[in-house]
Order: C-alpha cells, then structure tokens, then sequence
C-alpha cells in the first residue's frame, strides 16, 4: 500500500518466473502463426509432423494427438526460428532493464511516477484511466505491477494490449473498454494514473461521478497521480488544477517550479 508519496527503497517483489514467461511467449508466437494459416495448411503440417515422428519412432511408440500436436508445434518453432531459452533470457534481461527507465517509454523526469512505483508492492493494482497515459502504464507493468488500463475507446485500447504483448510485459497489463455512463470494474487499486484530456471529454456529472467512483474504491493511503497528456483536436484541455476541487479532504502535493501546472497528487487519508 502506498501511504506517502515520498522516494524509498525498492521493495523485492516476487516476479513470474523466467521460465514461465518463456513458455508464454513461445505459444503465443505459436498461436498467432497457426492464426494466419488455412486449415488446410495446418492440415499439412500435421501431416509433415506424422511423417517425422514415424520415421524416428520405434515399434511401441503409439502416435496419439497430443504427440501429433505437440511435434507440430516444434515444426513451427522451427519455421519461425524461434529463440532458445537461453538466448530468449539474455535478451529478456536486457530488456526488462532498459523497459524500467522513464526515458524507454518517452516519459521525462519531473513527475512522482518513478518514487511512487518503488512504494507498490506486489499485490498492489495500479488503475490507469486514459489510453494516452499507456506508456506510464506499461512503466508499471515493467515493474513486475499488475494494471488496468480503461478507455472508452476499442481501437486505443486494442493498440495498448498489442504494445503490451509486444513488450512481453501483457502477463502484468490489462486493458478494457469501458463506458463509463454504465459500467466500472471492480478493482481496487493502490495507486491511479488520471488523464484530465479524457475527463475534459465528459460532461461535468459523468466527470464526477467517475471522480467518486474511483475514490471510493481506492484503498486507504492510495495516490491518485493527475497527470496531463495531450489533448485531442477539438477538446477544449483541461488543466490538472482544474480537478482539484474534487479530493477534498485528500492530501495534495503540486509539482514545484513549473510555469504550467501537468500534474498533481491527491492522497487518500
């Protein structure tokens, strides 16, 4: 639980393990080559996997389905030249590394995120309310941190989630539509991430309401980090300031130094 948004040492937290991770990337690589291929060319491969494994097979072997199944999918490891796990762990350390600095994802230094991160624990959830604030989200996701994206908008979710798998971190990261008139998860998060170019898209009930919603759920000494992305064409921005009014009764601390105002955080009692 997050209880001040103040710098602390990293907490150890237990990561999925390497092994695991690898087995997920190598079927999902799978599956989506099987994905592209027609039925009858899964139907050949079968039947190149049936040959090979007669030709190497005693007199007992008996070739079952799961036999079958599993020699097609090395055929297709081997097709798509997939990586050993040792090769697969050496580039994965490497880019889990480089995927833990603010800079990999085009996020500048100046706002709590990286202080705030170091304070979750392993059970914590991080909410994440705007698609335009996925890059600080899949920071968190980089951390071994279980997060929720939402988003009124299919194809910005739907580009989050591809990211995500991209950067082998979706095993951490879950992204849904939601229409925030009638529907929000049951989550109950330690820590929010708040676009105000999203919220500037609702009228002011919905934008209250929504404000509510997520701070009643959240968990006692949770953070709600406003921070500000860029507006769309045709949305009139809506500056972090502008939200304050809606944690009364919540510790603020504002950015220091800054001509405009991007951020700001709001601590729960």
């Amino acid at each position: 639980m997050l209880t001040h948004p103040q710098p602390a040492d990293r907490r150890p937290r237990q990561s999925q393990s390497l092994r695991q991770e690898y087995e997920e990337f190598i079927l999902q690589r799978i599956e989506e080559f099987k994905e592209q291929l027609s039925r009858a060319e899964l139907l050949a491969i079968a039947d190149e996997a049936v040959r090979e494994l007669e030709m190497g097979a005693d007199d007992q072997l008996v070739l079952t389905e799961v036999l079958i199944l599993e020699h097609v999918d090395r055929l297709i490891m081997r097709r798509l030249r997939l990586p050993t796990y040792r090769r697969w762990r050496q580039r994965h350390l490497r880019l889990r590394k480089a995927q833990r600095e603010l800079t990999y994802w085009g996020l500048e230094a100046g706002t709590p995120l990286e202080q705030l991160v170091a304070r979750l624990e392993e059970h914590d959830v991080t909410l994440v309310i705007g698609a335009s604030l996925a890059p600080a989200a899949f920071y968190v996701a980089a951390h071994d941190l279980r997060v929720l994206l939402i988003d009124p908008s299919l194809p910005a979710v739907e580009a989050a989630e591809a990211r995500a798998a991209t950067e082998a971190i979706a095993s951490r990261f879950e992204a849904l539509v939601v229409s925030f008139e009638h529907w929000f998860p049951d989550v109950t998060p330690s820590l929010v991430l708040l676009d105000p170019a999203l919220l500037a898209r609702l009228d002011s009930n919905l934008r209250g309401t929504l404000i509510e919603t997520v701070r009643s759920r959240t968990t006692a000494g949770g953070v709600h980090l406003v921070w500000s992305s860029e507006a769309r064409e045709g949305v009139t921005p809506l500056a972090p300031e502008a939200l304050q009014a809606y944690y009364d009764g919540w510790s603020i601390e504002r950015p220091r130094r800054m001509r405009r105002m991007r951020w700001f955080l709001a601590v729960k009692p």
